[in-house]
């Protein structure tokens, strides 16, 4: 059954991991690295409630905050598809290092060369699903075999010994600020340092997939559904009739721990496994990009780390990892086209439920092709960083708005209909208000920084 912790981790590796956390540790040293640890843990009780309403009713998130309200689904659904007109930028952000590896077209500039990487990569992926018998299987191979490889580089890399030298200095990073580097802070990287905090792991609206990752698995109540690429399967509803909920005797209560045993261990998996490649790029970072000031950025966003594995292997390091960043970031691409319109198919079911008796397969092409030529469209608009960084300034926004949601959904709708042995905790529900308040805390902190203090 494990998956769906393992995309989690793959997917947040082609943002955080690989460039913006690379990015801080690099211009600023170990100054705001004391925020990684907290700003990957604090993602597991908003997490696991995101996959528990889908363990609980075998639906989508986004179908949940339809039945909240349609007009806050509605509003919700808006913000969402704003903030992924832009993901073909990391298909442009993996096109920088295949441009870079393969220097193709010959004569062309690095910007031309990365663009044509990145549309090819967007061709071949929108082809992959076309043709993939389960869209879902094909992801979590490709996430698996890149996050493996990707995992065993980073940790061969960070045994060099130029590397292991600088272990302790590193560590006590993690928990003591270099508050000389901190106050050479610019109002410039206020972006960048809320994307690297808020996308230590997913991250805005890209936590939201982990629900149809788990959907798509059939974990819990998402067993009695039929897998996307077929879309026909039972309606569930919030109120009331057979089998809407885990039922009410001393078996589906034993059977509902261990859902929960297992949801866990999948979000334990994407958080923590994260969180270790994370150490490992932002060690890397500080060894070989701080001291010269080797920025990933503009259009060598995924450039400048290929220093991580030359360190042990010299140029063929150097190739492999362009390869894998390439491979990495344009995969990227692919598991979001999928959720972005799994998400979309949701969105029109809540608010047309006529659209219900539509041929969903045809849907789900005709919305994959039609995300494949916007994104095609909007990634020439900038640099891969900016369109990113955009994205991700409108999820931090999403993220305060859906938890205010998923707090009610899960903890009061819910909750009432589930038997008292089924019930979520209190504990469960304060921890997810903590979660949703610090959250409004760093996009408060963000349009200080931005607009008032500087």
């Amino acid at each position: 059954m494990l998956g769906p912790g393992i995309i989690w981790m793959a997917l947040a590796q082609g943002s955080g991991e690989l460039i913006w956390w690379p990015y801080i540790v690099a211009k600023y040293g170990l100054a705001f690295l004391f925020l990684l640890i907290p700003a990957c843990i604090i993602q597991f009780p908003l997490t696991f409630e995101i996959g528990r309403y889908t363990i609980l009713t075998g639906e989508g998130i986004f179908r949940g905050f339809f039945r909240l309200n349609k007009w806050y689904g509605g509003a919700l659904w808006l913000l969402f598809t704003v903030s992924f007109l832009w993901f073909g930028a990391f298909a442009t952000a993996g096109g920088t290092a295949i441009a870079r590896l393969t220097n193709f077209p010959t004569d062309w500039q690095p910007r031309s060369q990365t663009l044509f990487w990145a549309q090819v990569s967007i061709i071949f992926f929108t082809v992959a699903i076309l043709y993939a018998k389960t869209a879902y299987r094909l992801i979590e191979w490709v996430m698996k075999i890149v996050a493996s490889i990707s995992i065993v580089g980073m940790a061969v890399a960070c045994s060099h010994p130029s590397v292991r030298s600088h272990l302790g200095e590193f560590l006590q990073g993690l928990i003591w600020p270099d508050f000389n580097e901190m106050q050479k802070f610019q109002a410039a990287d206020a972006e960048q340092l809320l994307t690297a905090i808020t996308f230590a792991g997913l991250g805005g609206f890209w936590t939201l997939f982990y629900s149809y990752w788990i959907k798509e698995k059939g974990a819990g109540m998402a067993s009695y559904m039929v897998p996307m690429t077929g879309f026909r399967g039972h309606r569930v509803s919030l109120h009331g009739g057979a089998g809407t909920l885990p039922a009410q005797d001393a078996e589906s209560t034993s059977r509902l721990k261990s859902w929960y045993r297992y949801l866990a261990l999948e979000t334990w998996i994407g958080i923590l496994g994260n969180l270790a490649t994370t150490l490992m790029t932002c060690l890397l970072a500080f060894v070989l990009l701080h001291p010269e000031k080797q920025l990933p950025e503009q259009f060598e966003i995924a450039v400048v780390q290929s220093q991580f594995f030359a360190v042990s292997w010299g140029d063929a390091g150097r190739l492999l990892f362009l390869f894998i960043a390439g491979a990495f970031l344009a995969d990227t691409w692919l598991a979001t086209v999928d959720c972005v319109s799994r998400i979309h198919l949701d969105a029109l079911e809540s608010i047309w439920p006529e659209f219900s008796k539509q041929d969903q397969r045809t849907w789900y092409y005709g919305i994959v092709l039609a995300l494949a030529g916007v994104t095609s469209v909007t990634m020439y608009l900038e640099p891969p960083g900016t369109l990113i960084l955009l994205s991700a300034v409108i999820g931090i926004f999403g993220t305060v708005s859906y938890s205010l949601g998923l707090i009610f959904l899960n903890h009061v709708v819910l909750r009432r209909q589930l038997a008292p042995a089924q019930k979520s905790s209190r504990w469960s529900m304060a921890l997810l208000i903590f979660v949703a308040l610090c959250y409004l805390a760093l996009a408060i902190g963000y349009l200080i920084v931005k607009f008032i203090h500087f």
